[in-house]
């Protein structure tokens, strides 16, 4: 069996793939606040402190995430130590970091003022937010998948394909189901104002699961032949 045996290991280096885990493991955490905001908001609105201080949580994650990609994207090898293309590695850091701004984003959204969300968009916005945060979740296998892929040979090549699919099928669930919500939103009987505000929320919880799409894209990218 032929077995890949990376540069960096040689020298004794760190892989800037590691990097890329570092970076995603604060993704992860975002997603259990993401989560944990949503349940609280529509349970005690904007009066629930709780809700406040899961959003600084999230403003905190998001502050460290951008220290590990500044750094990883500071320290990186020359060429020819690199696994993979450096413009695709810096184009998936941008990628990944964006997840944690829609997130940032979406929450800024829904601490604007307090709406009081029916009882059927309630539902289609749990569902819907339960499906971005799957797209996330379905990422790390498949950035686990590429990065065993690229160092060693050990991984299945098949199986890490089918992990990229993985990803893109679930965003493509979210986004019928943003187009089924977005319908349900424009038909409530509801302010314009709180209309508004929930549409960019939800936008927002799309933009999150499509940057997860465009990671998985790029790590398709990485191991083409």
């Amino acid at each position: 069996m032929r077995v890949r045996i990376p540069f960096l290991s040689m020298i004794g280096g760190r892989s800037p793939m590691d990097g890329l885990l570092e970076h995603y493991s604060q993704v992860e955490a975002a997603m259990t606040i993401i989560n944990e905001s949503l349940l609280c908001y529509i349970g005690g609105g904007s009066a629930c402190k709780e809700f406040q201080l899961l959003k600084q949580e999230l403003d905190q994650l998001e502050e460290k995430a951008d220290k590990i990609k500044r750094n990883t994207r500071n320290h990186l090898p020359r060429g020819l130590f690199m696994a993979v293309d450096k413009t695709l590695f810096l184009n998936y850091t941008r990628a990944q970091d964006n997840i944690l701004d829609s997130a940032q984003d979406a929450l800024d959204w829904l601490n604007i003022h307090t709406v009081k969300i029916p009882g059927t968009l309630r539902t289609g916005g749990l569902t819907m937010v339960e499906g971005a945060i799957r797209t996330v979740e379905l990422l790390k296998p498949a950035l686990e998948g590429t990065i065993r892929l690229l160092h060693t040979d050990f991984a299945d090549r098949q199986a890490v394909k089918d992990g990229y699919r993985a990803v893109r099928s679930q965003h493509n669930d979210v986004r019928k189901m943003k187009s089924l919500l977005f319908r349900e939103l424009f038909s409530a009987d509801m302010e314009f104002k709180d209309v508004f505000q929930l549409l960019h929320f939800f936008e927002y919880m799309h933009e999150m699961s499509h940057n997860a799409e465009g990671c998985a894209d790029i790590l398709r990218a990485m191991i083409a032949r």
